[in-house]
């Protein structure tokens, strides 16, 4: 089908054609529309349309111009075009002269103001190098466009439209001798080789005898030498197939490990491991006598509390074994420079020998998610400390709209001047707006001169910045307005001239939106039209940022320029918008399927064999957070690490934490517990992966265990071994040829340094010092192809491949997938934080964010992804921690029991046992102080607060008796009734400095989660008060159950008391909704209460008693 839509450049694989030189080159069909459009595609192609070379190698019989110049000529129509397709239609190649509507000096991105070409009727900008000078080819210095000089080299003869002379071979090979300067080949590539086969010799090595069956095992475990695409490098002469020779015999210096394990104190450990096993006893000891000691007079109070406390039981030992390795982690960053960065004999020029990492970043809706929040989160990542040519970013915008697409370019534009400003003065954190907002001292440890002058004038352009992005909206609706009405004048016109004196019926003309080259935006229409909705609009990439140089850019001090770099590198990272192709009728499976639209898409245009993902309001807080967590995949063993997850830390979270949107207990316990096991689970941004984790691929050296848990009743049917051939990987991943080829590519450029023979199975030091192949427009096209609607009809892609599909929280099911293949990961905690973002401090939209959460384990529990059916090759602890995942939300059924049983106990004057004797208080006493003591030991190794563990305890029942619920009635009606579960999208704040501080907190949002807990919190003061009544005027006072009812009443008003505080919101405008639901409910209840037990009408009983403890 993919040949259907998208012309692929036809290239020879003949080995004998190869051999003799006699390969013809490869050419596209570009369908010129107006010398904007050009489509790749064989159906729709114009009888006049023209052959363009693309990127042709240097054959015999042709040879026009030098390849370098002919690459450059590719890269820069790759990178200044707006490329669009899907399924059913052509990719189109349109030119984007005007990203964006503000002016500024951006020479390395797309769409660059620059001199104009000098060929008459066509206004396109001249040839430039990264400098933004001009890139002449002719010693006239006629200025030329990239397309008018492809035509005259083609077309014209290679005659210079200026001086009407040929072009001279020596300037071309000036100037492609000028660009190799700056980008020096570590190897030359042989000419004879095709570009196909340059990218990826390695594929021809890999294959075995005829069959063509695929050797994994090698391929995973014994490649080395050859590889091509993303960073080439070739045999040597006489070394066949490349590099097989013998490595080198290393040294016998000592190893210095990148990272080391710090172990928690055994003073703090081992009396925390007692503790759990003190409280166990206990509780088996309690759980036992409460069996064996029934209230005979309120059996049913007795059963229902006996089987809530045993849930509790089995609910907390689900949660506290993990907990019974913890570890910290550390990184020393000298050791990575100096293995990666510092020159040695096998990379002599110091160039970085780091793997590559492709950031994504995930955005659905601009109204929930400020497009200037975003923006902000794409400066702090292209500013990052990291080698620029090892880094690219890419936007996933999956509502596809233009607002999202002019905020990333303004943003592209802004990181000119602020990229370069935050390397040259070392600012952190590098996101504008946090930094900006600093309540210290900015001046604080800066010794350069002119930084007070470059600050003020950075300040005050990223005003203007943020200024225009803010106006964006009104921008875009002024804009369409105006083209919508003169298309609309256009067509009376038309209409009144065809028509003549007839009448002219009223002509109705799509609510278009415009771009800003007053052409129809692709994507999602603000009025929505069909073909350009959010769920039916065409797949769209932009390269705002094209990929950098290998060598350093130094700047200069140049007239008009705003700030002085020199000897400041103001290279910035590859940046790509990229909104997948949506289509009625295809299951687009949210953010996973937009994951796995952005794992294709890279694979092809970057390749990076690391992959960062962040949420679009995550941005990065401390520059050197990258290299930290490829201190772990760098270092030995880390071949086995599917992933480094990072904390997540908020910002904009009001003082006293009163929904514990921090989440440190997790953060800070639960997962440097599970460190210590076999991995942290993937919590859904500040993510590390290894490419060929997300691919399905099991680690190196997998042991296969037998006869662990469950494998006797739930044996495996799934192989041993993860081998495939070469024909059925379009079966898994697809039939695209560019990402099967990068698959080897990534595998080999993800192996630790081989540089200490203690390393297995790692890569030769220096083969990632090659530059980059530069970007071409049918690399681009094919990216186009793998992010359309029908790419991943019968192929593994969110099944076995990328992101696993089947749950709204696809986050922990992609880990889970991790882990039960046998990989590991790791807990990056790094000082300062790596990555803040904002979370939701107003209580609706908090319990919503937690009812996703919730929902997304009950459909892990009612799906295959069950750990009860976990691998052998995950760990009893480890299954057990996620066993818990899917449990954790049915407790919310018994938890709403046990809190309407003090309410029950008043209301009957009954308790859930039949007296209290010292036994059952004893009981109770022990169970309650070794839970605290293990809070204690927790905060002391963990570093949190005593405030932040009861907070978590604190909501814990908050969430329990409300979002926890509704998630498992979701849950039960999708397995039972087929009902889809629809959430909603988490708002973002946009930090306004108008509005008032934690505003957001007071905020009442009535939801139907508000019932459960409110109508507790009144069941229960209704109860105390009818208890403390009844007991008063009781004949024989029962003040022991009394005592009893009230204090386990209190217990459950003080946990949801965060709860009453947010209802209450600001002076106590409370909604009037909430006082009838609960006065509704109260009445009803005391009916109920009159019905059953109504009053005995007893006077004259003597008020009070005397109180008698057992």
């Amino acid at each position: 089908m993919a040949s259907n839509n998208v012309l692929r450049v036809s290239r020879s694989l003949n080995s004998s054609s190869d051999r003799d030189g006699s390969r013809p080159p490869s050419f596209s069909r570009f369908a010129r529309d107006s010398g904007e459009d050009d489509d790749y595609g064989s159906s729709d192609i114009d009888k006049e349309s023209i052959d363009y070379l693309v990127q042709s190698p240097p054959i015999p019989d042709n040879q026009p111009l030098d390849p370098a110049i002919s690459a450059k000529v590719g890269e820069r129509y790759a990178s200044n075009a707006l490329f669009t397709g899907g399924r059913n239609s052509v990719t189109r190649a349109r030119l984007m002269d005007n990203a964006i509507e503000s002016e500024a000096d951006r020479p390395q991105m797309a769409g660059a103001k620059g001199p104009s070409c000098a060929m008459s009727g066509c206004d396109s900008k001249a040839m430039s190098d990264e400098r933004g000078g001009d890139l002449l080819p002719c010693a006239c210095d006629f200025r030329i466009c990239s397309e008018c000089f492809t035509d005259a080299v083609k077309i014209g003869g290679g005659i210079c439209p200026g001086c009407k002379e040929p072009y001279k071979p020596t300037d071309l090979e000036e100037m492609a001798n000028d660009s190799v300067d700056r980008q020096p080949l570590l190897l030359p590539a042989p000419p004879a080789m095709p570009k196909r086969d340059r990218r990826l010799s390695i594929m021809k090595s890999l294959t075995t005898s005829q069959t063509g069956d695929w050797d994994h095992n090698r391929w995973l475990f014994e490649t080395k030498g050859t590889y091509g695409y993303g960073n080439a490098i070739w045999p040597e002469e006489g070394t066949g197939d490349g590099g097989n020779g013998q490595q080198s015999v290393l040294s016998n210096k000592p190893w210095r490990p990148l990272t080391r394990k710090l172990k928690i104190p055994a003073a703090i450990l081992s009396p925390y491991r007692l503790l759990i096993i003190i409280r166990m006893v206990f509780l088996g000891l309690f759980l036992a006598w409460r069996i064996n000691h029934k209230n005979e007079d309120a059996i049913w109070l007795w059963g229902m509390s006996v089987v809530c406390e045993i849930w509790f039981a089995f609910s907390w030992l689900l949660d506290q074994l993990p907990k019974l390795c913890p570890v910290r982690r550390a990184t020393d960053l000298a050791v990575l420079k100096e293995k990666f960065e510092i020159p040695t004999a096998k990379n002599p020029t110091g160039i970085s020998d780091l793997p590559g990492i492709d950031v994504f970043v995930s955005t659905a809706d601009p109204e929930k998610e400020p497009p200037l929040v975003t923006a902000n989160t794409i400066l702090s990542i292209l500013a990052v400390d990291y080698p620029v040519e090892k880094l690219a970013c890419y936007v996933s915008d999956d509502g596809g709209a233009l607002l999202t697409f002019e905020a990333m370019a303004e943003a592209a534009s802004f990181a000119n001047l602020w990229v370069p400003f935050c390397r040259k003065h070392g600012i952190e954190p590098r996101n504008p707006e946090s930094y900006f907002s600093l309540k210290k001292d900015p001046y604080k440890n800066k010794v350069r001169s002119d930084f007070v002058k470059d600050r003020r004038r950075v300040k005050r352009e990223y005003d203007e910045y943020k200024v225009r992005i803010n106006g964006l909206p009104d921008s875009i609706r002024q804009r369409s307005d105006a083209f919508n009405a003169r298309e609309e004048i256009k067509a009376m016109k038309q209409q009144r001239e065809l028509g003549g004196d007839d009448p002219v019926e009223p002509i109705k003309i799509p609510k278009a939106t415009w771009m800003a080259d007053c052409t129809h935006w692709p994507g999602t229409w603000v009025n929505s039209s069909p073909e350009h909705t959010r769920g039916d609009h065409a797949g769209i990439i932009q390269v705002m940022l094209k990929p950098p140089g290998q060598e350093p850019l130094l700047g200069n001090r140049e007239e008009g320029k705003p700030l002085d770099f020199t000897d400041t590198d103001i290279r910035l990272p590859m940046l790509v918008y990229l909104s997948r192709e949506k289509r009625p009728g295809y299951d687009h499976n949210k953010k996973a399927g937009a994951m796995n639209a952005l794992v294709r898409a890279s694979a092809i245009m970057s390749n990076g064999p690391f992959i960062l993902n962040l949420d679009c309001d995550h941005y990065v807080y401390n520059s050197q957070a990258f290299r930290e967590g490829m201190c772990f995949m760098m270092d030995r063993g880390g071949d086995r690490l599917c992933y480094v997850q990072f904390p997540q830390r908020f910002e904009g979270i009001d003082p006293s934490d009163r929904y514990a949107n921090n989440n440190t207990v997790f953060f800070d316990i639960n997962m440097r517990a599970l460190d210590g096991l076999q991995g942290p689970f993937y919590v859904g941004t500040g993510c590390l992966f290894r490419r060929m984790a997300i691919y399905g691929f099991s680690p190196p050296r997998a042991k296969i265990r037998h006869g662990d848990y469950c494998s006797c009743c739930f044996p495996s049917k799934r192989k041993a071994s993860d081998d495939i051939s070469m024909s059925t990987l379009p079966n898994k991943f697809g039939n695209s040829s560019f990402l099967l080829d990068s698959i080897p590519v990534a595998e080999l450029h993800g192996r630790p340094l081989a540089d200490h023979p203690s390393v297995k199975y790692g890569r030769e030091p220096g083969i990632l010092t090659a530059p980059r192949q530069l970007l071409d427009a049918p690399t681009v096209a094919e990216a186009i192809s793998v992010i359309s609607c029908w790419y991943e009809d019968k192929t593994e892609w969110g099944q076995r491949v990328g992101w696993i599909y089947g749950s709204v929280t696809e986050d922990v099911l992609t880990g889970y997938r991790m882990h039960n293949r046998g990989w590991k990961s790791v807990y990056c905690v790094t000082k300062p934080d790596a990555f803040r973002g904002t979370a939701p401090i107003n209580l609706t939209d908090r319990l919503h964010q937690v009812l996703r959460w919730a929902t997304g384990s009950v459909e892990i529990f009612f799906s295959r992804n069950n750990a009860f059916l976990a691998s052998p090759k995950i760990k009893i602890l480890q299954r057990i921690a996620y066993l818990n995942v899917g449990i954790y939300p049915f407790t919310s059924i018994f938890l709403i029991v046990y809190c309407f049983l003090p309410a029950l106990s008043l209301f009957t004057g009954q308790f859930i046992v039949q007296t209290l004797n010292v036994t059952f208080l004893t009981y109770l006493l022990m169970i309650t102080s070794t839970l605290c003591l293990l809070a204690i030991l927790e905060i002391k190794w963990s570093g949190i607060s005593l405030e932040e563990w009861w907070r978590n305890e604190q909501f814990w029942m908050i969430g329990g008796t409300s979002a926890h619920f509704a998630a498992v009635l979701q849950g039960l009606l999708k397995v039972v009734a087929g009902i889809e579960i629809s959430f909603t999208l988490t708002s973002k704040s946009a930090g306004d400095e108008e509005e008032e501080e934690f505003a957001e907190l007071y905020l009442v949002k009535w939801t139907s989660l508000m019932i459960p807990p409110v109508t507790i919190m009144m069941v229960n003061l209704i109860a105390i008060a009818v208890g403390v009544s009844r007991t008063m005027y009781s004949a024989i006072p029962q003040w022991s159950k009394l005592v009893g009812g009230v204090f386990f009443s209190f217990w459950v008003l003080a946990h949801l008391y965060p709860f009453a505080k947010g209802l209450m919101g600001r002076r106590g405008r409370t909604p009037t909704i909430v006082y009838l639901w609960s006065g509704l409910l109260a009445i009803v209840i005391s009916l109920l209460w009159i019905a059953i037990d109504p009053p005995s009408g007893q006077g004259g009983s003597q008020i009070g008693g005397s109180f008698t403890f057992p």
